[in-house]
């Protein structure tokens, strides 16, 4: 009797382990204390015969977080193409006179959308592009400009950061917007020295230096952990710090936004050509404070191109950039829409998926990074985009290096960290307030590839453990056999 049990369960564990074991792994998730309030999407997809392995309220629209990237990205790099690039130039209006080497006219930056300019993240790329600028001009023999340094900055709409973001996430470097020309990532580090608990930090200085930026101090000294934010608007003059940071430290630096970005780079370069011997008649602007500079004819001195776009997802995806993300729905709407706006923008993503077969009905995408809370996705159809990448779309080589690798690289350097996970995960990460979610794709022992989304929000208590239920669910997948042999062991 003990021997026919046993072939029973040999045999029933050998035709649905797969199936038994991601569902007690998933239950493992949802039966957890923290996951009481919680609500949960998953899909579990196999490419090759295009269906879903486990679902879990996988048709449940809930908010991404920056798995929304995903979306953008796939969209960006299928219509633009992985080798486009970005063009920024500088040049000059009016005529330069031989005999006095006066230039009456103004020298123009013309920012062209190219969201990684003076990027920390590119630092080879763009060198000192402020110097190399001016020695290009100096070049021209000029020693007086009778006019000023202005920065063309209506490339995409004067509308910087997306209607739906919400105001503590602004003034923050994670809450940078999008200009028509962007700079040193569009942040800026304010440096602070901090005392005994419940002193006032003092402010010691910022990194670039930014003008006429007013900064009011709310700040304290406390504990260990950082909970410093900055609230600033696009284009104001006044911002202010408040929460608290560490106590004791001498050069404590939190990051934030710059709130005008083109007016910066106006004034970077009118001050380097300065310290250079210019002499430059007017100040420095921009033409969105400028109504006299419509219709002018450029002589270009010179270009700077960015790196292909293939690079600048590359560290877009796996270091989660939203400023990059924001950057190119402005662009495709540019591209494709002529208009350089964030709805735009999305309209254009909008009919990428619904052409791709992606039902959009369930979805409500409000910007390109995931930063606003309102978005909302489902699991099924975004693991419907990622199968089409794959399976359909030349570029997926290029999409899957974009993504971080299970615990070594950007965002899933912390995760995902077992050796069963090493060199077979590749996953965007998302993570707000409540609300943890992990994509992208994965290789079984047997050399199976799956695709994984897995969205909870509104969970309570450490994240930590959010985190482990998940990464037991991917496991599972890898290694079925280990846990169909667990399982029978448990049941003999």
């Amino acid at each position: 009797m003990r021997y026919t049990k046993l072939l029973f369960l040999i045999s029933f564990l050998f035709i649905f382990p797969q199936s038994y074991s991601q569902n007690k792994s998933i239950s493992k998730l949802l039966n957890d204390s923290s996951m009481l309030h919680s609500s949960v999407s998953i899909c579990i997809m196999d490419p090759t015969s295009r269906k879903v392995v486990t679902e879990f309220n996988s048709q449940r629209s809930l908010v991404p977080a920056s798995i929304m990237k995903l979306i953008t990205t796939a969209a960006a790099l299928e219509l633009l193409g992985p080798d486009y690039n970005f063009k920024t130039s500088v040049g000059y209006t009016g005529t330069i006179d031989s005999n006095s080497m006066t230039l009456k006219g103004d020298i123009i930056i013309k920012g062209g959308g190219d969201p990684c300019l003076g990027s920390e993240f590119f630092i080879e790329h763009y060198g000192d592009f402020i110097s190399n600028w001016a020695k290009e001009i100096e070049q021209l023999g000029i020693s007086k400009i009778e006019g000023r340094v202005i920065t063309d900055d209506s490339f995409y709409n004067y509308e910087p950061v997306p209607s739906k973001w919400i105001w503590e996430d602004m003034g923050n470097y994670y809450g940078a917007g999008v200009y028509g020309l962007s700079i040193f990532d569009n942040l800026y580090s304010l440096h602070l020295k901090s005392s005994i608990e419940g002193s006032i930090p003092e402010i010691t200085g910022m990194t670039p230096a930014l003008t006429g930026i007013q900064i009011r101090n709310f700040l304290v000294s406390k504990g260990t952990t950082d909970e410093g934010y900055i609230f600033a608007s696009p284009y104001g003059k006044e911002s202010w710090v408040s929460g608290t940071i560490p106590e004791n430290i001498n050069d404590f630096i939190l990051k934030g936004s710059i709130t005008d970005p083109p007016l910066l780079a106006a004034h970077l370069l009118n001050e380097k050509l300065k310290s250079d011997g210019i002499i430059i008649t007017k100040e420095p602007s921009s033409k969105r404070l400028l109504n006299d500079l419509d219709n002018y004819k450029l002589k270009v001195i010179t270009e700077i191109i960015s790196p292909p776009l293939s690079e600048i997802v590359n560290v877009l995806n796996h270091e989660s950039i939203n400023l990059y993300a924001e950057s190119l729905t402005k662009h495709l709407g540019l591209v494709f829409k002529n208009e350089g706006s964030t709805q735009k923008g999305l309209e254009v993503i909008t009919e990428f998926l619904n052409n791709e077969g992606i039902n959009t009905d369930g979805l409500r995408i409000v910007d390109g990074s995931g930063l606003s809370p309102i978005n909302s996705i489902n699991s099924d159809e975004l693991a419907k985009l990622l199968m089409y990448m794959k399976e359909s779309s030349m570029y997926f080589s290029r999409y899957l290096e974009s993504l971080p690798e299970a615990g070594e690289t950007g965002t899933l350097k912390n995760y995902f960290i077992d050796s069963v996970f090493k060199n077979r995960v590749r996953m965007k990460t998302g993570s707000m307030s409540g609300v943890r979610s992990f994509a992208g794709y994965v290789t079984a022992n047997s050399g199976k590839n799956l695709i994984f989304v897995i969205i909870v929000n509104n969970y309570t208590g450490p994240s930590g453990r959010v985190i482990s239920g998940i990464e037991n669910i991917v496991r599972y997948r890898l290694e079925p056999e280990l846990y169909s042999f667990s399982i029978l062991n448990g049941f003999i």
